[in-house]
């Protein structure tokens, strides 16, 4: 049970949008699935309209982290009776993902994230090693498609290399605007990011891996051959299996690694080109 949290008009430059879809809202908590004893944390909370369903469902505990500081005080009269309600004020952009996990139960993180800050969160989380046992996130829709984009598809480019190095990527589904106060512009959609328990194609070099894969997308129309000049030789992707005429959203994740260890076993770094 939750006392009305004050009349808060979204700021614009938070980007936010506050859902309002009772149904959306347990559809969504049904896609998480909490159970008593995991670690929940809660990404923008806002006015707390997922935060108390989450509350509910995971038996009282739940970490949020906020950054609008006019929101945190409604935040907590709304949940003064939840001993186990945690709130972390600040920038989640900023936040220590592995401290806040210390040697406790990884984090399965959710939130209903501003469009503005969304792939440099996500970004960001990917970098936290064995810290998040999953993300459920609400996005703006194209996000999704990108993050869950298949080889060859319009949609396939650096996030989507990015995201399922790391992770398996699941589209759940779309978020129409009259969800929301005030309503976007754009569709939403929620995705399911779940870390590999091992990473099926690990780089030698992660750092090499994506300073090649934002080479490789640098100009999408363009081949690796021309992409990759200076990088690696059309003789050296051919020996690799891979055809030099080939476009950046053809490759697949692994071939994008296979390229990025031979550079590595070459001797090179991020940032610098091999000799033709």
């Amino acid at each position: 049970m939750s006392s009305r949290p004050p009349v808060h008009r979204a700021r614009k430059r938070f980007g936010q949008n506050f859902l309002r879809d009772r149904g959306i809202i347990s559809r969504i908590v049904r896609a998480i699935g909490p159970r008593p004893g995991e670690r929940l944390v809660e990404i923008g909370p806002g006015q707390g309209a997922l935060t108390e369903p989450l509350l509910e469902a995971a038996e009282g505990h739940l970490e949020v982290i906020e950054l609008d500081r006019d929101l945190i005080p409604g935040l907590r009269v709304q949940f003064f009776n939840y001993p186990g309600f945690v709130i972390h004020e600040g920038d989640a952009l900023k936040f220590d993902f592995r401290a806040l996990r210390g040697e406790g139960e990884r984090l399965r993180v959710v939130g209903n994230l501003p469009y503005n800050i969304s792939t440099p969160l996500i970004a960001h989380l990917l970098q936290s090693g064995d810290a998040i046992a999953d993300m459920h996130f609400m996005l703006q829709k194209e996000v999704v498609e990108r993050l869950a984009a298949e080889p060859g598809g319009p949609d396939w480019g650096r996030l989507s290399v990015m995201a399922q190095y790391r992770c398996r990527v699941d589209s759940l589904f779309v978020v129409p605007p009259e969800a929301f106060v005030p309503r976007p512009k754009v569709d939403s959609a929620i995705v399911r990011l779940t870390p590999h328990a091992e990473l099926p194609h690990p780089a030698t070099d992660e750092a090499l891996l994506f300073t090649l894969v934002r080479e490789a997308f640098g100009q999408r129309r363009k081949t690796l051959r021309n992409n990759l000049k200076g990088r690696i030789t059309a003789e050296a992707l051919e020996a690799l299996g891979i055809d030099p005429a080939r476009r950046p959203q053809t490759l697949t994740v692994e071939e994008f690694v296979r390229i990025a260890n031979h550079l590595a076993q070459s001797g090179a770094e991020a940032g610098e080109e091999v000799p033709e």
